[in-house]
């Protein structure tokens, strides 16, 4: 019996070791990583998650080249990008911060492209009762009573930025800035109202599309704030072939639809 257990044994050790040496010789001649096959790393406007984690996802699965994201307020990641932070495309949720970009040699001005546009809304939490109607003058500070206001930090994240160009517009800024409540991004302010910890926010159509927690109370007029434009652009320091790739599948039918379907408008 020992002898019939030492030649089996012998057997499977031959066999693991033939294995072994076949997976060794095979990883030898595989061809080693190349640009096209590294993950394209995206620094993207927090309010675009939901959409191009889907698109994404898509891309993939057609594409077979992996897309990482990383997601925050536009001017957060136009200085990750100056300070040396790796990224293949820059997506920004104004004019402003792409235009610093650019002014700095961050992007590669020829990929530059507008692809969307969103409009600004006042949210509140799913189960509140109140309703306001948004027109010059209107009673935002009185609405809000003790409470606050959440939308992104005026100074650094574009929703907030158009949420006082609109305010400012529309005659009530002064009366509402004590009360708001400036978060590191759009995707932050929208949690808050979520959560029931503010009455009311500002964000993006696409974020209150987003979220079920949460209901538009109006919409902003698009004139009583500059138009919400996110452009797309290549940064200068990507080697990564394959980012152009995205760029344009971001153009694309099947890539359309998705933004279509988060309540983004798609520009000709």
């Amino acid at each position: 019996m020992s002898t019939i257990i030492t030649r089996r044994a012998l057997i499977a050790a031959l066999a693991a070791a033939t294995a072994i040496t076949t997976a060794l010789a095979q990883d030898a001649q595989a061809p080693t990583p190349s640009a096209k096959t590294a993950p394209v790393i995206v620094f993207a406007a927090a309010s675009l998650k939901t959409a191009l984690d889907s698109v994404g996802t898509q891309w993939t699965a057609t594409n077979g080249t992996r897309v990482t994201f990383s997601y925050a307020a536009s001017g957060a990641l136009a200085k990750q990008i100056e300070n040396g932070a790796p990224a293949d495309l820059f997506v920004s949720a104004d004019l402003k911060w792409m235009d610093l970009a650019a002014a700095k040699n961050l992007i590669k001005p020829e990929s530059r492209v507008s692809l969307l546009s969103n409009a600004l809304v006042l949210i509140a939490p799913a189960d509140t009762t109140a309703t306001l109607k948004i027109e010059p003058g209107f009673k935002l500070a009185d609405a809000i009573g003790t409470g606050k206001l959440a939308t992104g930090d005026p100074k650094s994240v574009p929703v907030g930025s158009y949420a006082q160009a609109a305010l400012t517009n529309l005659g009530v800024w002064d009366a509402v800035s004590p009360k708001i409540a400036g978060t590191e991004n759009v995707r932050a302010a929208l949690a808050f109202v979520a959560r029931g910890e503010a009455p009311f926010g500002i964000v993006y159509r696409t974020d209150a599309h987003a979220e079920p927690s949460v209901k538009i109370v109006d919409t902003f007029p698009a004139d009583s704030h500059p138009p919400i434009i996110y452009p797309f652009a290549l940064t200068a320091s990507s080697k990564n072939p394959a980012a152009a790739e995205f760029l344009a599948f971001l153009k694309t039918t099947p890539a359309t639809k998705i933004f279509q379907a988060e309540g983004f408008t798609v520009l000709p």
